[in-house]
């Protein structure tokens, strides 16, 4: 039987300038205004998705080499605040999933737990949370710089700390009694004093509990600390990888033991996997897609290099494209796992020129050959979709790209009715909040 799975799309610019130096910038959708994302929710929700993902990043860099390569085409920034934008999906939408990202650096405890709390009521159990830990930003917020693994420290702190003060009134606590006139019992609420390592705060919450759960967490992150904090954490892991059965049965058994060896069901965790597919109409189209990027022109690869000088925080449009780069113009600032992207399928810069590098990153591939394409008809792309399900169990895909209407519907005007017709992606949701939806099926 095949096996329905779970779909989100995740705002790779976060709440910045979607659609900017693109054709259809001319569309004149204003990334500042609420009705570009409004409208892009609404058919998400209609396309049968489970939520959307809005990524961020707090800080545009330091020096004004950096500034320069972070916005000079909006790679990096600006980005405005994505909880600022949640409401505003909420009231556009009834079922729709909003999961804006965190960083706990940034959100003292009680402020996150009061405000998140509240936009769990407003949205009718539709919240959630992308924790990352990135460090990049402590010097907005007059913080130590923390290495990888105590990052990971500080982000537990900080969930324990939110999980501590959304349960600080027991579930009977709320009363609301017209006739008795008792709206609470006191006595069923109760104080709070943590004083750990990296937060130190009192309660209890001034806010209702949550009628249908805590909001419900996700997180990036593949190393082994990443992989251990869904396990211990998350409802949704976000994960990189290879999209054949093999790859994503193999990530999925590591989310899955870690959530055993952090005492939680394996099913509590469900993996999604990041997936920018692009729908040919043809097979013949697919393949011309495909054979025109084998071989990027100059101004594909300086395109590439810029997108990822925003990333490297390293400005490669400057370099001889045909000498090998040498990695000791990455600061140690520059994330390990960045530099590591950038060199794909090699081991080392010196095996090959930037020029193979950058173009490597230009190439596509027919999902009809295996790992890492991603041009084919719909058809093409669902028998994919249904491999993961069918012979790798897989939990779900989450698509990656600007949110816009013209976006939106060049992935999913065809490919959608596809999934449906298999039976792979929902045609309803449960109406009870995104926690329901997710565990559905």
């Amino acid at each position: 039987m095949t096996r329905t799975q779970h779909f989100g799309w995740f705002l790779s610019r976060g709440f910045g300038p979607h659609g900017w130096a693109r054709p259809y910038q001319r569309w004149n959708w204003p990334w500042q205004k609420p009705d570009l994302y409004q409208h892009s929710a609404r058919e998400l929700e209609q396309a049968g998705f489970d939520f959307v993902l809005i990524e961020d990043a707090l800080s545009v860099g330091i020096t004004p080499e950096t500034l320069n390569l972070r916005v000079r085409k909006a790679y990096g920034g600006p980005k405005h605040d994505p909880w600022t934008l949640a409401p505003y999906l909420f009231a556009a939408t009834q079922h729709l999933g909003v999961i804006p990202t965190v960083n706990p650096a940034a959100w003292p405890p009680y402020l996150a737990a009061r405000q998140f709390a509240s936009l769990q009521h407003l949205s009718g159990s539709r919240l959630g949370l992308n924790v990352v830990t990135d460090v990049g930003s402590a010097h907005h917020f007059g913080t130590e710089r923390l290495g990888h693994d105590a990052a990971y420290d500080r982000a537990q702190e900080w969930l324990d700390a939110l999980r501590l003060l959304w349960h600080s009134w027991d579930d009977d606590a709320l009363i609301a009694d017209p006739d008795t006139q008792i709206y609470a019992d006191g006595s069923k609420i109760h104080a709070v004093r943590h004083r750990g390592e990296y937060f130190s705060f009192d309660g209890p919450l001034n806010a209702e509990p949550l009628p249908a759960g805590d909001p419900i967490v996700a997180s990036p992150g593949g190393s082994p600390r990443g992989i251990g904090f869904a396990g211990a954490n998350s409802e949704i892991q976000l994960a990189l990888s290879n999209l054949d059965p093999a790859s994503i049965r193999a990530y999925r058994a590591r989310v899955r033991e870690a959530a055993r060896a952090a005492g939680r069901d394996a099913d509590a965790v469900k993996t999604f996997f990041v997936f920018k597919p692009i729908v040919a109409s043809s097979a013949d189209e697919a393949e011309r897609i495909v054979e025109a990027s084998r071989h990027p022109d100059e101004a594909t690869l300086v395109e590439v290099a810029e997108a990822w000088s925003s990333d490297l925080e390293t400005d490669l449009t400057t370099l001889d494209l045909d000498r090998p780069l040498d990695p000791a113009i990455f600061g140690d600032h520059v994330s390990k796992g960045t530099i590591r992207g950038l060199l794909g399928r090699y081991s080392d810069f010196s095996e090959a020129p930037l020029r193979d590098i950058l173009a490597g990153k230009a190439r596509l591939g027919r999902v009809t050959d295996g790992a890492g394409g991603t041009v084919g008809t719909a058809e093409e792309i669902a028998d994919v979709i249904q491999a993961l399900g069918d012979d790798a169990d897989n939990d779900g895909l989450i698509f990656s790209g600007d949110f816009h209407p013209v976006t939106l519907h060049r992935a999913l005007d065809e490919l959608v009715p596809v999934l449906r017709r298999r039976g792979i992606l929902r045609t309803e949701h449960t109406g009870q909040g995104l926690r329901a939806d997710l565990d559905a099926f």
